[in-house]
């Protein structure tokens, strides 16, 4: 059991999170919860979180809000709720690359236990152009993907959702001159022309890529990952790379650790932010260092 004071839980669900058929899925949590002795109130439009996350958390009733879904429904949670609200992560989108990072597992049972028995871990954040990201924001052809997938969109979504934008973006895109300005804390910024620029706050990519392996979510900064030169066979052979670990040796690639990052291009071209649209360039990128407050479970270490 939770103390007495703390067991109001809000649960914001995306129904439209991951490959469907997730009913079952939020009844069992819904269930177990309860059975802990938590008090839960469903949350299906973000429009009053804020206010209502809020007014639960200075009464000291609110022991968390859950958010059922992908990273882009976590993000969308961090966005409307205070730096002083606690957050917990259910698992039921495509990736899911938060959870995987707080091995927090879709099993109501062990997500209850830590509900109610794990301790608070306090994460850096990512603003860009204003808008927190937990994971990362991705400039170029990644992020034509995600408009594309996000343009048609019009359910769930799986790893199968996405071939028809990647095939749609490898006909059309042109791998616009990105100009990536970083402020790594001395007196000037450096700056590259690249094709690919990413930035991460945590260290993978989706698929499991691990583009910034060193990426880590407590250390007060943001890593750039950008790479020189566009092109479809280009970007295979950089994708081969990040597979085998190897992309850190090619001349082609660049990586800094800052706080400030400014990206700049003469083209319209798009960035995305933890896997939803994000807008058009340009973006300015900051880290908002232990800006996450999110529940893990008590013997839970960082993975990287």
């Amino acid at each position: 059991m939770v103390p007495e004071i703390a067991r109001r839980v809000l649960l914001v669900v995306n129904v439209t999170a991951g490959r469907g058929g997730r009913s079952s899925a939020i009844a069992d949590l819904i269930g177990a919860l309860q059975h802990c002795g938590l008090q839960v109130e469903r949350v299906d439009s973000l429009d009053g979180l804020s206010e209502q996350s809020g007014q639960l958390l200075r009464s000291g009733q609110l022991r968390a809000v859950v958010a059922a879904g992908g990273d882009g429904t976590v993000a969308e949670v961090v966005n409307r709720t205070s730096p002083e609200t606690p957050i917990a992560v259910y698992p039921l989108g495509t990736e899911n690359l938060l959870a995987k990072y707080l091995k927090i597992e879709m099993d109501a049972a062990k997500f209850v236990r830590m509900l109610a028995h794990g301790r608070t871990a306090y994460l850096d954040a990512g603003r860009a152009n204003g808008r927190l990201f937990l994971l990362m924001a991705g400039v170029g052809f990644d992020a034509e993907v995600v408009r594309r997938l996000h343009q048609a969109r019009n359910g769930n979504i799986s790893h199968l959702s996405y071939i028809k934008p990647i095939l749609q973006s490898i006909r059309s895109y042109n791998y616009p001159e990105l100009r990536v300005y970083c402020a790594p804390g001395g007196p000037e910024p450096v700056s590259v022309r690249c094709r690919f620029a990413f930035v991460f706050n945590l260290p993978k990519y989706g698929g499991g890529l691990r583009i910034a392996p060193a990426a880590d979510g407590d250390d007060g900064a943001l890593d750039l990952c950008a790479f020189e030169r566009g092109g479809l066979f280009t970007g295979l052979k950089y994708v081969a790379a990040v597979t085998l670990g190897l992309h850190q040796r090619l001349k082609e690639f660049t990586s800094w650790r800052g706080q400030q990052f400014r990206i700049e291009s003469d083209d319209p071209v798009p960035y995305e932010l933890d896997g939803d649209v994000g807008g058009m360039l340009p973006l300015t990128i900051e880290v908002v260092p232990r800006r996450l407050r999110l529940l893990v479970s008590p013997d839970w270490t960082p993975v990287f």
